[in-house]
């Protein structure tokens, strides 16, 4: 053990010996064999000194941290058993990290994607490499959507029917070849069906017998148990957003008075005071809620945890556009001549009581009389002694709304999440680097810069750190760190830095070594739900919204170049490495996008029917001249307001939102079962030109030939599948001439064989 960045805490190094790490590759060989493993990519490894680094953090990692019950040890962090261990990590490959950082700058890393030669470089750590994988496949696939943006941006065509199905179209395409893609990474790296051979959570056991036994009804159980508590949550932050975006958009567009300024930054002071914080009690909850439902194993206990909380992002995120696309504009004029209404109401009710009230202190009527008149003139102040005007009457709802939304969303939004995942761990290291210095003086200038640049995370983490430093050592060099949580200050993440008297008399390259293992320590825990939340939301973005503003795809595809580039330089810099550990496929990730993608019909339907009465033309659009609504210009240059409520919002033609958002409801049911028919059209299609036949799917076929092969040669059949060599032919040959002499035949019928005869007759007589 070495001493950690604070005081109490400690580093433990773990050394897997080639013995010890021996057994452990050939019970992993044995274990997915007897499981059905349908790849021979680790049968085919005859030595442990052919396994990568990764590979082997992976093994030992999963020896240290499986439960007793799968022949691990059980040491998970923050158990009862080890209430002690804060974390566990791997030490990053620097030497690998520079190389892959500086082969982002080539000529052929310029572009779009990422080509599977660079993939198979991060093969090894499968669940990194398969998010790259899909971020390229995703950027590469929204150069189309982008183009098509394009086109219908120059000729001014928002809510294009055209546009609209070509989205709904792409967004099908795009998860059903998605589907296929992963299916072919992971037969080329070897973790085809590795869900079958996952170990079981350290943490899963029987609340009844203890032991490691967990009925399915059991877990159903309590996941239908815990959908109130989740439905509480979302009609709570519904609730909220929904009361933010009414006061954002009519009262502070009503509202004059004293402080107007303060008044229209409310609505973003109330979503930073109101949402972070239900956001945080409530994924504190989904942590507690996925605890109880007793998950077997890792990948399902993710799933269910990332489908809950990517619940309530996705509220966050598409609340707001959805209520101003099926309520503000429609409705608009109506609500804000509705809250107008009731904020004068209000206000004169307030200024009576209030004069009332002034009269009863003076004995006079003065204060009455005044409001009486700020109550008959809303507040137009003619008199000396009238009210305040604090309400405007004259109020008009923004008809550019949703394209200043999108704007936000697709523009604003990714350049703030760009800055803060990328440039905001650079600054804040420096300002913990100053801060040190300060503190320690000029003495220790240098190890309060290492001790002082753990990133920006909150709370001090140690824990087991397994490493490798080439793929040809045999043994893993594991570290742990076991913290002491003795003192106030020991869970902190910038604690003050203990320095020991002997610590001057150890080697330098030593001390280097410590000093980077503690600023790994400090660094915060990689996980891939911020980025995979990240994309599909804006999948979301692209596919439900950007028929309001078509360069939406645009802007994803520029902020995806610098995606790429940033969160490898995050993985890198910014965060612990990520432990590895074998997978096929993105997880609940690929359902959310298919239940975006089928989403994406129902909008777009509703709001082309909506916006588009070139289509669905308006039985009052001959009345549109006098159209009460407002309009506006949009980002595009063009009127923004939408000519269906030109002719719709009317005076003489009133419509409710029974009226007008009836047909859009039945025109989205109906989208969504064309939906289903081309999902499956397009799944038949790229099954057949894109996985039949293909070279990823003969690979498959033939691994699980050879080792049906391997398992027949090692019982000792030969000839398996024709394969019949030289002396085989000759045994068989002369083992059936035997046959032929000893077998009773008194009539010679099997013996005699008149066919020659007769083939040479006829060759005779031609």
């Amino acid at each position: 053990g070495k001493r950690g960045q604070t005081s109490g805490q400690v580093l433990v190094f773990v050394q897997a010996p080639t013995p010890r790490l021996v057994r452990l590759v050939q019970q992993e060989r044995y274990h997915d064999f007897l499981r059905g493993l349908p790849s021979t990519e680790l049968i085919a490894r005859r030595s442990s000194a052919r396994l990568s680094p990764a590979d082997r953090l992976r093994i030992v990692y999963e020896f240290v941290t499986s439960s007793l019950h799968a022949g691990g040890l059980g040491v998970v962090p923050g158990s009862k058993v080890w209430p002690r261990i804060e974390s566990v990590f791997a030490l990053h490959d620097r030497q690998f990290n520079d190389m892959w950082m500086h082969s982002w700058t080539h000529r052929g890393q310029i572009g779009f994607g990422i080509g599977n030669v660079e993939l198979d470089k991060i093969k090894d750590q499968a669940p990194v490499a398969l998010y790259f994988a899909f971020l390229s496949s995703y950027t590469h696939s929204l150069m189309y959507t982008a183009g098509l943006g394009i086109v219908f941006y120059i000729l001014r065509m928002p809510y294009s029917v055209i546009y609209s199905f070509l989205l709904v179209l792409w967004s099908i395409f795009f998860v059903e070849f998605w589907r296929i893609r992963e299916r072919e990474l992971s037969i080329r790296w070897g973790t085809r069906g590795s869900f079958r051979v996952e170990r079981r959570r350290a943490q899963y056991v029987d609340m009844n017998s203890g032991e490691a036994m967990f009925s399915w009804w059991e877990r159903d159980a309590r996941i239908l148990a815990s959908l109130p508590v989740i439905l509480v949550f979302v009609v709570a932050l519904a609730a909220i957003l929904t009361g933010i975006f009414m006061f954002e958009a009519f009262v502070t567009q009503l509202y004059t008075g004293p402080g107007q300024r303060i008044i229209s930054f409310s609505p973003t002071l109330l979503f930073v005071a109101l949402v972070p914080r239900l956001l945080g009690l409530y994924q504190s909850y989904a942590v507690r809620l996925t605890n109880w439902e007793n998950h077997a194993h890792q990948s399902t206990y993710d799933a269910s945890l990332t489908l809950k909380t990517f619940a309530l992002s996705a509220i966050v995120a598409y609340l707001g556009l959805a209520l101003s696309a099926f309520v503000y504009v429609p409705f608009g004029e109506q609500l804000m001549a509705g809250v107008a209404r009731t904020l004068f109401r209000t206000s004169a009710v307030v200024n009576e009581r209030a004069a009332r009230a002034a009269d009863f202190m003076n004995g006079t009527n003065a204060g009455a009389d005044a409001a009486a008149a700020a109550a008959s003139g809303l507040g137009k102040g003619g008199s000396k002694g009238g009210m305040r005007k604090v309400w405007a009457s004259g109020a008009e709802t923004d008809p550019a709304r949703l394209q200043n939304q999108m704007f936000a969303y697709t523009v604003t939004n990714q350049v703030v999440n760009t800055f803060t995942e990328v440039g905001l761990p650079f600054i804040t290291r420096k300002i913990e680097e100053m801060r040190a210095v300060r503190k320690t003086g000029a003495s220790l200038v240098g190890s309060a810069a290492a001790a002082g640049s753990g990133g920006a995370a909150a709370n001090a983490r140690a824990g087991v750190t397994s490493a490798s430093a080439s793929a040809s050592s045999i043994s893993t060099s594991a570290s742990t760190t076991a913290g002491s949580s003795t003192g106030a200050g020991a869970g902190k993440r910038h604690g003050k830095r203990v320095v020991f008297e002997d610590e001057e008399f150890g080697e330098k390259a030593e001390r280097a070594f410590l000093e980077g293992v503690r600023h790994e320590a400090a660094l915060p825990e990689y996980t891939l739900f911020t980025d995979y939340s990240e994309m599909v939301t804006q999948f979301g973005y692209v596919s439900l919204w950007s028929t309001i503003w078509p360069l939406a795809p645009v802007m994803a595809l520029l902020n995806n170049w610098l995606e790429l580039r940033g969160d490898a330089l995050k993985i890198t810099t910014h965060c612990r490495r990520s432990i590895p550990f074998r997978t096929d496929t993105i997880g609940p990730w690929l359902d959310t996008l298919s239940f975006i993608a089928w989403l994406s019909a129902l909008t777009n339907a509703a709001l082309v029917y909506l916006f588009h009465p070139a289509v669905f033309p308006s039985p009052s659009s001959s009345s549109s001249s006098s159209s009460g609504f407002t309009t506006g210009t949009a980002l595009d240059g063009s009127p923004s307001s939408p000519s269906a409520f030109s002719a719709l919002f009317t005076p003489s033609t009133p419509h409710t939102p029974a009226t007008l958002l009836l047909p859009a409801l039945l025109l989205a049911l109906t989208a969504s079962h064309a939906h289903a028919l081309a999902r499956m059209a397009v799944r038949h299609v790229l099954e057949r030109a894109a996985w039949r036949g293909s070279r990823e799917a003969r690979e498959a076929e033939e691994a699980e030939r050879e080792v049906k092969r391997m398992c027949l040669r090692s019982l000792g059949v030969d000839g398996v599948e024709g394969e019949v060599g030289r002396e085989t032919s000759e045994r068989d040959g002369a083992l059936d001439s035997v046959d032929r002499k000893n077998e009773d035949d008194p009539t010679g019928f099997w013996t005699r064989d008149e066919g020659i005869d007769e083939i040479q007759k006829a060759a005779k007589d031609t």
